[in-house]
């Protein structure tokens, strides 16, 4: 094997990846599957994650790697399904070695004093309790019991720093998984398991790009024009562009001393001023 592949083949690992009917999952998928890995689709609805399997066997490369990708449906908001997702993941590929917690997302904005309190607790349970607490806690747990020095990822948010105007829910939730990736990562490190993040800016997605895009006119919405205006870089991101951070944060050779970071993939957002 040469430097590269030594650094980062994941040639008999697997990865389970919670929403992994999403765009950002897709892309990181991709990254994991071409790089040697086998990826578990964990998503509340199955055909989410048949389709997602569908949408990467296409993709030039990985025609013949149908084998290596298992749709499995889980509520993430439930450990007695998250535990038979992983026994599912484990007899038809292995492990899982690497966990991507990537299931969130937000429904609609409003003005604080108009929050509807029933959706708020929904999009806390969604991005935070299915996001990162419910499946940790199950596969922590059993890379413990196993003896698997395993790797977590979670994603963040540009809103784990920044409040975003109007997604109060959302906001909430992402800034307490950057807290707890943190926390996490100080727990399970005598246990051998990496907890690391991401924190995407600005990617199109089906979540966001009603908000980011007028569907009529194929202009900027306001919101997205503010978005661009505080991007130093002046683009959304291309969700190809997680590839390199995924694999650089799941490469045990790579980023075996790493451990607690989140890192922006932001096109500066993060570093704008005035």
């Amino acid at each position: 094997m040469n430097y590269l592949d030594t650094m980062f083949s994941y040639e008999g690992k697997t990865v389970a990846i919670t929403g992994g009917g999403g765009v950002i999952a897709w892309a990181m998928s991709d990254a994991f599957l071409k790089a040697g890995a086998k990826v578990a689709l964990w998503d509340i609805k199955l055909e989410f994650a048949q389709s997602a399997k569908a949408r990467l066997l296409e993709i030039p490369g990985l025609e013949g790697k149908a084998d290596a990708i298992l749709p499995v449906e889980v509520d993430a908001l439930s450990e007695e399904s998250v535990r038979k997702a992983l026994d599912a993941t484990a007899a038809a590929l292995g492990g899982p070695h690497i966990l991507v917690n990537a299931a969130g997302g937000n429904r609609g904005k409003s003005s604080f004093v108009d929050i509807d309190l029933p959706l708020f607790e929904d999009i806390v349970r969604l991005n935070l309790m299915a996001g990162l607490v419910v499946p940790t806690k199950v596969t922590a747990a059993y890379w413990i019991e196993k003896g698997i020095k395993g790797n977590i990822i979670n994603m963040s948010s540009m809103s784990s720093y920044i409040p975003l105007s109007g997604v109060w829910a959302y906001g909430a939730a992402k800034a307490a998984v950057l807290n707890l990736t943190m926390a996490c990562a100080k727990e399970f490190a005598p246990n051998g398991i990496r907890v690391n993040g991401i924190a995407p800016g600005f990617f199109l997605g089906k979540q966001n790009k009603a908000l980011l895009v007028d569907e009529a006119s194929g202009e900027l919405t306001a919101r997205g024009k503010d978005v661009i205006a505080h991007t130093p870089f002046g683009r959304f991101g291309d969700v190809s562009e997680i590839a390199g951070v995924t694999l650089f944060l799941a490469s045990d050779q790579a980023a075996g001393f790493v451990t607690g970071v989140t890192v922006p993939v932001d096109g500066g957002y993060l570093v704008h001023n005035i």
